[in-house]
């Protein structure tokens, strides 16, 4: 999933919170490394000094950008998981979000995935960032296999990436209503085989 618009808690004249919001939009639409210091520096209306009184370097910034990322994917997570306790209707739930997200009119892709085509080295901060993300996201997703008794949880949890990180790309370079139709058909193979496993027992 990803964000394409922030509503921090500070009050938007914030020059942080402007930064931030510049540099979330531009690093989305335009990529991390086609976006200059001096641009968001001109588009958040603030000086070179500001800017690196809060983001000591274009890196810093980076991973600033994809942890607001992140915390944006962790607080929708965590509102489908309050909708119900049924795994197999979680399972949907992030599923349809998923969906959701992809087939907006201004996605351009997972931001995650984008930035690491940026950023080759994987020690890298950004990368490190990313991959804590990544982590995080996997085991939430195994949880739920494990949850709703799927016979091959690891195998579900590999598979169900595939189909996500598969139709957030032919989203963004196709026909997001093509892709996420496919999204579904993989993955309700993969929570049907979950239901299947707990009708038997």
């Amino acid at each position: 999933m990803a964000v394409h618009s922030v509503s921090p808690d500070q009050p938007a004249s914030h020059a942080k919170v402007r930064i931030l919001e510049t540099a979330n939009r531009l690093f989305y639409d335009e990529g991390v490394h086609s976006v200059g210091i001096d641009r968001i520096i001109a588009e958040a209306g603030v000086t070179k000094t500001t800017l690196y009184k809060y983001y000591r370097s274009k890196e810093l910034l980076t991973v600033a950008y994809l942890e607001l990322r992140d915390n944006y994917v962790r607080d929708i997570v965590n509102r489908l998981l309050a909708q119900t306790a049924d795994p197999i209707e979680r399972l949907h739930l992030l599923v349809e979000a998923i969906a959701s997200e992809a087939e907006k009119p201004d996605f351009r892709g997972c931001p995650f995935i984008n930035a690491t085509a940026q950023f080759s080295d994987p020690q890298h901060p950004v990368r490190l960032a990313i991959a804590e993300h990544r982590r995080w996201y996997t085991a939430m997703v195994l949880q739920l296999f494990q949850d709703a008794r799927h016979p091959e949880p690891l195998r579900a949890r590999d598979d169900f990436f595939l189909a996500r990180d598969g139709a957030y790309a032919s989203a963004n370079l196709g026909d997001p209503a093509t892709a996420t139709a496919a999204l579904r058909r993989m993955t309700g193979r993969l929570i049907g085989q979950a239901g299947a496993a707990s009708d038997d027992e």
